[in-house]
C-alpha cells in the first residue's frame, strides 16, 4: 500500500467501532485508485464479507449475492434470497456479536438495476429498527461513477442523514505521483505527471511497473506504453468515458473535452469550437463536472467569468495529442514518426497548462508562508485589464491571504512558463500587473509578492 494511511485509518476506525447498532459508509473516487484493494484488505484483516456487485439483472445479482454470502459463512448450499430486502437484514446479522465490515464494491450496478435499492438500504438503517439496533454491522457502500455516488447523501436522497463515514479515494498528486513511479528528476517527473496524472494503477497494471530510466528514455517510454495499440493505457481514455452512466451521448462529451484540451476553456470558445451556442453546453457541463471529469475555475477578478480545466491529465494527452491522429496510431507498429509530430502539441496544449496546475497546486498547498507572504487561502487564475493600453493581462497564479478583512487581501501574483526562461522582462511585466491591481484598489495589492515560475530555468 502506498500513500493509503489516511484512508485506511478511517476505515479501520469505522469497521472497529463496538458502539452498537448498525453503521453505513460511503466510499467514492475515480477509478484505479486503489478502492478495492483497500476495502478487501479491510475485509480479510478483520473478517469481513466483500461482495464485488457487476453489470447484471437484478435477479442475477440477488442470486450471486447469495452465493457469495453463504460461501463467507460456511454454509453447505447458497442463500435463496427473495428481494434485496431479505439481504440487507442477512447482512445487518453478520454484525450480531460484534463489529464487522461488509462491502458492496460497484454498488452504481446494483442501483441501476434496481433503482429501490437506496430506499431499501434506508429502511434497513432507520432508527429504532430492532435488526439494526441489534446490530454491529459496517455496511460500506463504494462505486467510482461519482455522479451518482455524490448524489446518495445529497438534497433529498434516501440515505441522506444515515452515513457515517463519506471517504473520498484521492488521486497521487504531483509529488507523491513522483515518488510513487520512482523518479528524481522534476523535469521528467512532470512530463509523466502531464500523461499519467496520479493513478497508482497506470503504473502498476496498466504499465508493468515500466517506468522511465531517465529524461532520455521519456520518448521511448511513451511509445511503449500510451501510444502502444497493444497496451491497456493506449484506450483507457475512451474508457474512462465510456465507464460514465450520465454520458449518454458520448460523441458530444468528447468534443466538449476536445475543445477543452484545445485550449478554448471558456463556455464561448468551446461552442464556437464545437458549434454550439453557450448556452446549450450548461447540461454537458454540468454532467462532466459532476462526473468528475472537468472542473470549474473561476477568474479571480471577474465573477461572471470562469474557465473549465480537464481534471484526467491522461485524457488531456488524448484529446491534445492522440485523437488527431487516432487512425494513424491505431495501424502503425513505430509511432516515433507520428510522436515525434506531436510535440508542439504535446508541449503547448498538455505540458504548458499542466504546468501552470501543478505551479497553482505548489503554492496553495506547499509553498512557505515567507515564500507567499501570508497563508494562501485562495489559489486561482486572473484578467486583469488595462484601461490605458485597452488591453487584457493573464495572470497564471493569484494568492488570496488569511485575513478576517473581506474581501481577501492579494498576497502574490505570478507567472508560470513551462518553455521559456524567466526574464527581467517576466518581472516588469508582473510589477506593471501589480500597479494595475493596486489602481483599480485591490486590498493587499500594493504589497504583493511576484513569483516566477519556470520549467527551462
Amino acid at each position: 500500500m502506498f500513500d493509503r494511511d489516511f484512508e485506511w485509518a478511517q476505515l479501520v476506525m469505522f469497521a472497529a467501532d463496538a458502539r452498537p447498532g448498525a453503521a453505513l459508509g460511503v466510499v467514492s473516487g475515480r477509478r484505479r485508485q486503489g478502492k478495492t484493494f483497500l476495502l478487501r484488505a479491510l475485509c480479510q484483516a478483520m473478517g469481513g464479507f466483500y461482495f464485488a456487485a457487476e453489470e447484471a439483472a437484478d435477479g442475477e445479482s440477488l442470486r450471486r449475492a447469495g452465493s457469495d454470502l453463504a460461501a463467507h459463512l460456511g454454509a453447505p448450499a447458497p442463500l435463496d434470497f427473495g428481494d434485496w430486502r431479505e439481504v440487507a437484514d442477512a447482512l445487518l446479522a453478520l454484525g450480531r456479536d460484534g463489529p464487522v465490515p461488509v462491502v458492496i464494491d460497484e454498488f452504481p450496478y446494483l442501483a441501476r438495476a434496481n433503482a429501490s435499492l437506496p430506499s431499501i438500504l434506508q429502511n434497513a438503517f432507520g432508527p429504532l429498527r430492532a435488526e439494526r439496533e441489534q446490530s454491529r454491522t459496517r455496511l460500506l457502500l463504494c462505486g467510482s461513477a461519482l455522479s451518482f455516488m455524490g448524489g446518495l447523501l445529497a438534497g433529498s436522497a434516501p440515505l441522506r442523514g444515515r452515513a457515517g463515514l463519506e471517504l473520498v479515494v484521492p488521486t497521487l498528486d504531483y509529488r507523491l505521483a513522483a515518488e510513487f513511479w520512482n523518479i528524481s528528476d522534476p523535469v521528467l517527473a512532470l512530463k509523466v505527471h502531464a500523461i499519467a496524472g496520479g493513478t497508482p494503477a497506470y503504473r502498476r497494471e496498466f504499465a508493468r511497473d515500466d517506468t522511465p530510466t531517465g529524461p532520455e528514455d521519456f520518448d521511448g517510454w511513451v511509445m511503449r506504453t500510451v501510444l502502444n495499440p497493444a497496451s491497456p493505457l493506449f484506450r483507457e481514455a475512451r474508457y474512462l468515458l465510456a465507464d460514465e452512466p450520465d454520458l449518454r451521448d458520448i460523441g458530444l462529451y468528447h468534443s466538449v473535452l476536445a475543445a477543452i484540451a484545445d485550449g478554448n476553456n471558456t463556455r464561448g470558445g468551446i461552442g464556437s469550437y464545437i458549434g454550439r451556442k453557450s448556452g446549450e453546453l450548461a447540461h454537458p457541463l454540468n454532467v462532466l463536472q459532476d462526473c468528475g471529469l472537468i472542473f470549474r475555475e473561476p477568474d479571480a477578478f471577474k465573477e461572471n467569468r470562469s474557465t473549465f480545466r480537464i481534471a484526467e491529465p491522461l485524457i488531456t494527452f488524448y484529446h491534445a495529442v492522440m485523437r488527431p491522429i487516432w487512425s494513424d496510431l491505431e495501424h502503425t507498429r513505430d509511432a516515433s514518426r507520428l510522436w515525434q509530430r506531436s510535440q508542439r502539441r504535446f508541449t503547448s496544449n498538455v505540458l504548458g497548462p499542466h504546468f501552470e496546475q501543478v505551479c497553482r497546486h505548489w503554492t496553495r498547498h506547499f509553498a512557505a508562508e515567507e515564500t507567499v507572504g501570508g497563508i494562501p487561502v485562495r489559489v486561482e487564475t486572473a484578467t486583469v485589464h488595462d484601461v490605458r493600453e485597452r488591453a487584457n493581462h493573464q495572470l497564471d497564479v493569484v494568492v488570496f491571504g488569511l485575513e478576517d478583512e473581506e474581501p481577501e487581501p492579494v498576497i502574490a501574483i505570478g507567472e508560470a512558463k513551462w518553455h521559456e526562461v524567466m526574464s527581467m522582462t517576466h518581472l516588469d511585466r508582473l510589477r506593471h500587473i501589480r500597479g494595475l491591481l493596486a489602481a483599480q484598489g485591490r486590498p493587499g495589492a500594493p504589497g504583493a509578492r511576484l513569483l516566477c515560475f519556470s520549467g527551462a530555468g
